[in-house]
């Protein structure tokens, strides 16, 4: 898959991404990044062992897809273009993966089990022992164990063999070089003293055929353990292409017809019924109805959808039929923009992985080295037999080595953490910033519609002796329905239900008032000025004016047949989240600053009514840039938070930019981080996600790398002159495949994370269709 050309800031460049199959641990990863870094084009590479892909970026015209997938698999995996959208081929890709370890699982298994029965069972049951001895011989035993030994060395092994010889012919050996030389020196060495003992030093003619199908057993296990725990990570992705609809009905030329989403085209007229999945994005032409867009949103209560509204595809139609016209397909739904956005996400290399990348660079050469030292160590030095002591050893290194759970270590928590941020309504369109995150110490806010609700409604009606409340209001909304000013829309919103009548002789005076006949009464509603050129005293309201005023308020006046008869207030009022989110977000030390362009008397107002200690207002678009590079130039760590084309600078200065999902195209897309809902609650929320998924991606290392520093001394027999205990080849390969699923498992752990401040009506994870999303 190729995306769009975009700006990397010096020169413009195109991202391909393919899916490459067969990196099994930290090794292959750089294996994979260095093979595509040393192409010429190429800008930069990122291979991700848990997602099964790479990430290239290029100069635009200088490779193509299917030439950087020719290049991964001259290196040694096999690797193609990605062609779909969506995700869909890395889940195929996982579950035939899966699939293949397993039925190589089970064979290997069949064949290993008779081997172990009959070996261990004569050498730990006596009585076992003397009848094998007596019916079959200990010479035909070798023979048997032999033939299943080496089915299972070249039978299900032999994908150890497949990559590990090549990369070893390369002078990159990875992990599956350490399986294939530490099973085929047990093997080969079985082999010889099966058929020619003579030529073994005396008492040193043992055979570890159990050992080389035991091992390849259980790292196949190993594997296959991982395969099912990774598609678990990338749950995510398909339950949000889940939300796809296969089929949308269609009007062509005049007949309905059931199609195959992929066919539908923008300027379609789409029929959707109750109950039905939206296939794509569009603008209602007839009908009205509710959607559930909480797998967009958030918000669980339906949404209203009347003649004009917009709608997204894989929302779900609650309630009546309508027809809509298909204005985005395919890849440019919002669906597939939020599937694009987890995808980058999942598969983004966080900061703390460098540390992961420069240990294994040298790790498995270092591993093969210390395998070396063990065997000629053991062979000068070791009791009698030495040749034997020394070949069990060193296999034990060369197999415990294997640093399949430092590959696995962090990608696998990206994957869960962003998947888990995802079913809360929060995007990560960079990966980094899920580290970035954590490292914040200031939230700097935008006021309007990020604090507020971004437009105005009516606050206060405040009436004069002998004026009713709801028949004045029904009067004003008469006259305010003929004008189209944002504060008119805001008192007819306040009136619907009243039924206001019709007003005639309709005036307006721009930047004064509006005036109309309304059921033989003249009204008039404006600003103070409008009343005073009309001679109407307002003084009655003085003392109410003055406070509302105070609360940044704007107000407005109405009159009626030449007397004032109320004060109306409207003003752009705080989200009924925000109060919990700066609550939350205090309580997690983080300091919080408003950056408003509206004038310091309003801004003021609502920062005190949030308890936000420092504002700063009356900035222009680019004065917020220079706020935000302000807080950075003091120390501070800035994610900045905004809904509007005016944000964007901001949003792309700060250390995290998160834009408000309700908000611009402009502003999602110079954001790190998209709150879909624009409930602000998600901020402190995404917050607490940050600090669990990189806290879980410490512990995958502390525990990857502690493994080896601790099983590696011992499986080279560090313990043996103090304590006689060596480790045992097949424990080496069991402790090596219980150290991947470990660290798998632990980051699966991050699935059950509870958000901080649950959003308002949330139902449970199971029942929430946010959740089947994500």
């Amino acid at each position: 898959m190729t995306e769009a050309s975009r700006d990397t800031g010096t020169t413009s460049s195109v991202t391909h991404v393919i899916t490459v199959s067969g990196m099994s641990c930290a090794s292959c990863v750089g294996r994979v990044e260095k093979s595509l870094k040393s192409t010429d084009g190429v800008v930069d590479a990122n291979a991700n062992i848990a997602t099964g892909k790479a990430t290239v970026i290029a100069r635009p015209g200088t490779v193509t897809p299917e030439i950087l997938a020719r290049i991964v698999t001259e290196a040694g995996y096999a690797a193609e273009a990605e062609t779909r959208d969506g995700g869909g081929d890395q889940a195929d890709a996982g579950a035939r993966e899966a699939g293949r370890l397993k039925r190589s699982l089970m064979l290997a298994a069949a064949l290993t089990l008779p081997i172990f029965v009959l070996d261990m069972g004569s050498h730990f049951i006596p009585p076992f022992h003397d009848v094998l001895h007596r019916t079959v011989g200990q010479q035909n035993l070798y023979y048997l164990y032999f033939v299943l030994a080496t089915l299972v060395q070249f039978g299900p092994g032999l994908r150890f063999y497949q990559k590990g010889w090549p990369a070893l012919m390369r002078r990159s050996p990875d992990m599956n070089t350490l399986v294939m030389l530490g099973t085929s020196a047990a093997w080969g060495y079985s082999v010889v003293a099966t058929f020619m003992a003579t030529v073994l030093p005396e008492g040193t003619a043992n055979v570890y055929f159990e050992a080389s199908a035991v091992v390849v057993t259980l790292i196949l296990l190993g594997r296959y353990l991982e395969a099912v725990a990774k598609g678990r990570t990338s749950q995510a992705i398909r339950r949000l292409l889940s939300l796809q609809a296969p089929t949308a009905r269609v009007r062509r030329n005049g007949v309905e017809e059931e199609i195959a989403v992929e066919t539908v085209v923008a300027g379609d007229v789409v029929t959707v019924r109750p109950g039905e999945r939206l296939p794509v994005d569009g603008t209602v032409l007839e009908g009205t109805t509710f959607i559930d867009e909480s797998m967009i949103t958030g918000e669980p209560i339906p949404t209203e959808k009347t003649a004009g509204s917009e709608v997204v595809g894989g929302t779900v139609n609650q309630s009546g039929g309508f027809t809509f016209r298909a204005t985005k397909v395919g890849r440019d739904t919002v669906l597939a923009q939020i599937v694009r956005m987890v995808e980058q996400a999942q598969g983004a290399k966080l900061p703390i992985q460098s540390l992961v990348d420069r240990v294994t660079a040298v790790f498995v050469p270092a591993v093969m080295a210390a395998a070396t030292i063990t065997f000629i160590i053991w062979l000068a030095f070791g009791p009698s037999p030495a040749l034997t002591f020394a070949l069990v050893n060193a296999v034990a290194v060369l197999i415990i080595a294997c640093p399949c759970a430092m590959g696995l270590a962090t990608p696998t928590s990206i994957m869960v953490g962003t998947g888990k941020a995802a079913e809360f309504g929060m995007l990560f369109r960079k990966g980094d910033a899920l580290q970035a995150l954590r490292d914040v110490d200031t939230i700097a806010l935008d006021k309007t519609g990020t604090l507020t609700k971004g437009r105005p409604v009516l606050t206060d009606i405040e009436t004069a002796q002998g004026h009713d409340r709801t028949a004045t209001l029904r009067l004003v909304a008469a006259v305010e329905r003929r004008s189209e000013h944002p504060i008119a829309r805001a008192v007819v919103e306040a009136a619907e239900g009243l039924s206001p009548p019709d007003a005639t002789d309709f005036r307006a005076e721009a930047g004064f008032g509006v005036s109309a006949a309304v059921e033989g009464r003249r009204v008039a509603v404006g600003a103070e000025r409008y009343m005073k050129s009309l001679s109407i005293d307002v003084d009655a309201f003085s003392a109410k004016a003055e406070a509302m005023t105070g609360e940044g308020k704007t107000l407005l006046y109405a009159a009626i047949d030449g007397t004032v008869a109320a004060l109306i207030a409207v003003a752009d009022t705080i989200k009924e989240s925000t109060p919990d989110a700066i609550a939350t977000l205090q309580r997690q030390g983080l300091k919080i600053v408003m950056i408003s362009g509206d004038n310091r008397r309003t801004a003021e107002t609502i920062a005190r009514q949030l308890g936000i200690d420092d504002v700063v207002a009356e900035v222009r678009p680019d004065e917020k840039v220079d706020a935000v590079k302000a807080l950075q130039d003091r120390g501070a760590r800035v994610a900045f938070v905004g809904d509007g084309i005016n944000d964007a600078p901001a949003l792309a200065r700060a250390d995290v930019g998160i834009a408000i999902g309700t908000g611009t195209d402009i502003a999602i897309e110079s954001a790190d981080l998209v709150l879909m809902s624009g409930d602000l609650r998600n901020v402190p929320n995404a917050i607490a996600l940050s600090h669990a998924t990189i806290r879980n991606i410490k512990e995958n290392l502390f525990w990857a790398f502690s493994y080896n520093t601790i099983l590696i001394p011992v499986a080279a027999g560090v313990l043996y002159p103090a304590f006689g205990i060596l480790l045992s080849p097949v424990f080496a390969a069991a402790a090596m495949a219980a150290s991947s699923v470990c660290v798998l498992t632990n980051a699966l752990r991050l699935r059950r994370f509870a958000p901080p401040v649950p959003l308002q009506g949330e139902r449970s994870a199971t029942a929430s269709p946010r959740a089947e999303a994500a």
